[in-house]
């Protein structure tokens, strides 16, 4: 995570983590190999690779064990990603152009195909069926949760149990899922893997909390794009939900979330509206309850620098301007 210094734990692992991923995505064809070499270099925060690394050096693994997980780990997650880049017409993801603003959407949609059936190649090396398995099920689910996310649009009477169904099958579960193999590809009890997958799903969801938040309240150059962009879209989070029920302006939010074309201006009055009536910190609360059943789990994993890394990470979540 950039310059997060219990990251070091896993820093030289990620490098290798980055250099296989170059590996992988060459094509044949020259265009498409740009794209996705671009696609890769464009950065991020590796975390799901991180977790599988960390979770098995808790149990004892090298990397060598987990680096063809770790890899097929962040290629379905990009693959999600360039997806979403081109349902949402999005020109900018980490400050750089998308590959739908550089190559257009046919060669965005067939990188996400092609980068999640790498994915598949790179899981088949392992012997135990739970790895593709887990992976299968919870890839239909994550696609389930974007349908969710196109289908509740602009739909203002979404419940605080809808949006936690929903961001449990967008992000928690590849999450969770990234730490359950980790520790199932090194050979840990099922108790064991209980608790990382337990782990993995309460921070997951604190993170795509605390990332919806962001889009609301981040410095724009750190976060790597406009704030709002949840908002311009029609997607409605947590200090949204919040604050249609409990603003005193609720009517006038409504209006202005409604509107399908909105203004910079606009965003920025429902932002401060939101933020009037306690919206951010209502979220921000509820992400702490999970970072606490997260940091729960984590007491029950196996000692040493990788458990106070998966622990300290409870803390940084929350606290994160990116």
């Amino acid at each position: 995570m950039k310059t997060l210094a219990l990251w070091q734990e896993v820093q030289a692992d990620l490098k290798k983590v980055e250099d296989e991923l170059l590996k992988q995505v060459n094509a044949p064809d020259l265009t498409f190999s740009e794209a996705a070499q671009h696609l890769v270099k464009a950065g991020g925060k590796r975390l799901r690779p991180a977790f599988a690394i960390l979770a098995a050096k808790c149990c004892g693994a090298t990397l060598e064990k987990i680096l063809p997980l770790a890899v097929a780990l962040e290629m379905i997650h990009m693959a999600t990603l360039v997806h979403d880049d081109v349902i949402d017409a999005s020109p900018l993801r980490r400050g750089k152009p998308t590959v739908w603003a550089k190559w257009g959407q046919q060669v965005s949609l067939h990188l996400g195909d092609y980068l999640f059936a790498r994915s598949l190649v790179l899981v088949s090396t392992y012997d135990d069926p739970r790895i593709p398995s887990i992976l299968a099920r919870v890839s239909v689910k994550m696609v389930q949760g974007e349908v969710q996310q196109l289908e509740a649009a602009f739909d203002f009477e979404a419940t605080l149990r809808d949006y936690l169904d929903r961001i449990y099958r967008k992000t928690a579960l590849l999450i969770s899922a990234s730490c359950e193999l980790g520790a199932i590809a090194a050979g840990a009890d099922k108790e064991t893997v209980r608790h990382f997958r337990n782990y993995g799903l309460n921070l997951g969801i604190a993170f795509q909390i605390t990332d919806d938040v962001l889009d609301m309240t981040a410095d724009p150059e750190q976060l790597g794009k406009p704030i709002g962009g949840d908002l311009r879209q029609g997607v409605i989070t947590l200090p949204a939900i919040y604050a249609l029920r409990e603003s005193s302006e609720k009517q006038k939010l409504a209006k202005l979330i409604a509107k399908r074309n909105k203004s910079t201006f606009e965003i920025e009055e429902i932002i401060k509206l939101i933020k009037e009536c306690n919206g951010i910190d209502y979220a921000l609360k509820l992400a702490e309850r999970y970072l606490e059943r997260a940091r729960r789990e984590a007491f029950y994993l196996p000692q040493g620098q990788a458990q106070d890394t998966l622990i300290g990470l409870t803390y940084f979540v929350k606290k994160r301007g990116f």
